[in-house]
């Protein structure tokens, strides 16, 4: 079984979200919900086909928990449908920039330069001690 397929399915969601909080047995898993331990069990097997979950054997007892090197399929999808571009790199030439504004904004309130002035739009200006 493929990630998608395992994942198009609500109650091996609902696993995985538990899963993702730590490890569980079958019968832990299958409290508080409405399917039985075998029908728990038939979708952690489904999980498991799809690299999802690993199960552990403890002692008697098998404990389950989730493989998150499994949703790399996933990953590499959702990011084809939503591309870097749409959430650019903050390069470090813009953090100059801002540095560069930041630094800009506070000489000018210190020197009482107020927004609108003729002398704020130029950028060639010269501020006191300092040469053009």
């Amino acid at each position: 079984m493929d990630v998608f397929a395992a994942i198009a399915d609500p109650v091996r969601r609902d696993l995985l979200r538990t899963l993702a909080e730590g490890s569980a047995r079958v019968v832990d898993l299958a409290a508080g919900r409405s399917i039985s331990r075998p029908a728990v069990s038939k979708h952690l097997r489904l999980l498991s086909d799809a690299g999802l979950v690993v199960a552990d054997d403890v002692g008697r007892e098998r404990h389950y928990r989730a493989r998150s090197e499994g949703l790399r399929p996933l990953a590499a999808f959702l990011a084809e449908l939503a591309p870097a571009a749409v959430l650019p790199p903050v390069t470090p030439a813009m953090l100059d920039a801002l540095d560069l504004e930041v630094r800009r904004v506070g000489r000018d309130r210190r020197d009482g330069v107020r927004p609108g002035d003729p002398a704020t739009t130029s950028t060639d200006h010269a501020h006191p001690g300092e040469t053009a």
